[in-house]
């Protein structure tokens, strides 16, 4: 088994910052309360299935995710200052239809992924969280193309080709163990809390709806900032220091215990999934 130290603990950790950078540090809580108001939409269904589909969806976004990012990091090192430049204005946009979204939520309009649980919306549903995951990374890669690209991607020059793919492919896995991970312990809260939960059915919509709301208004704000170089305010200043708290917090963690955590979770979940379900 190969340790994760050195570079490779670093490109772990990077990975696991990119869900939580200052650009789209907003996005992970509001995917979590969104994913969570669509299953409390669902009815009644088996442990397995909510855990089952709670892997796929936490692997979709990390796939948008990931994948939008080597591919740029990749294909574009030569123009990295371009591409953060440009993404502000891409990002700004997003923010614009996140608001657009909100309020559309708020009169009662709901996305495609908050539909039944057929077999066609729910191909639909991995769909639109892979869509997510791209534009979660869209809105964070003004932060983070930099580290991915002089860091993780520069690995592959100094220390060889095998070297340097382990290092992107620990950046990959950093990133997608959270967000899979906090996917999955939420799948499990949904199970064990269904009835609790249920109750707070009928105005959860409204707070899924409130923090894309707020998400949209913040990125736009952020990123309107950034572009017009009026620097931080109160709101952006105290965002940045809650996001600088969280990993501080997981870089004292470390790499392995991180790693270690992750795999426990979705581990737990694939037992769950495979175990025989009792025949009532």
């Amino acid at each position: 088994m190969i340790a994760i130290e050195g570079n490779f603990a670093y490109s772990f950790i990077l990975g696991v910052m990119a869900a939580i950078n200052p650009c789209g540090f907003v996005l992970l809580p509001t995917y979590l309360v969104y994913y969570l108001g669509t299953e409390l939409n669902r009815g009644e269904e088996s442990r397995a299935a909510t855990l089952r589909r709670s892997l796929a969806v936490g692997s979709a976004v990390s796939a948008g995710f990931v994948g939008l990012f080597l591919v740029v990091g990749i294909i574009s090192r030569a123009f990295t200052n371009a591409i953060v430049t440009n993404s502000k204005y891409a990002s700004l946009v997003i923010g614009v239809l996140l608001v657009a979204m909100g309020i559309a939520m708020f009169l009662g309009w709901k996305p495609p992924i908050a539909g039944p649980d057929v077999s066609v919306q729910r191909q639909r549903t991995t769909w639109n969280m892979f869509l997510f995951g791209i534009v979660y990374a869209i809105a964070s890669i003004g932060c983070t193309i930099g580290f991915l690209t002089s860091v993780i991607l520069g690995s592959v020059n100094r220390q060889g080709y095998v070297s340097g793919v382990l290092s992107i492919t620990l950046y990959g896995l950093g990133m997608g163990l959270l967000v899979t991970s906090l996917t999955v312990a939420l799948a499990f809260a949904r199970v064990g809390f269904l009835t609790t939960l249920k109750k707070s059915l009928r105005w959860f919509d409204k707070v899924s709806a409130g923090f894309v709301t707020l998400t949209g208004l913040y990125l736009t704000w952020y990123w309107y900032s950034s572009i017009t170089n009026r620097g931080a305010n109160s709101i952006i200043t105290r965002v940045d220091s809650v996001q600088t708290d969280v990993a501080q917090f997981l870089g004292d963690i470390g790499a392995l215990t991180l790693a270690v955590i992750f795999s426990v979770v979705i581990a737990l979940a694939v037992f769950a999934i495979r175990r025989p379900q009792r025949v009532k």
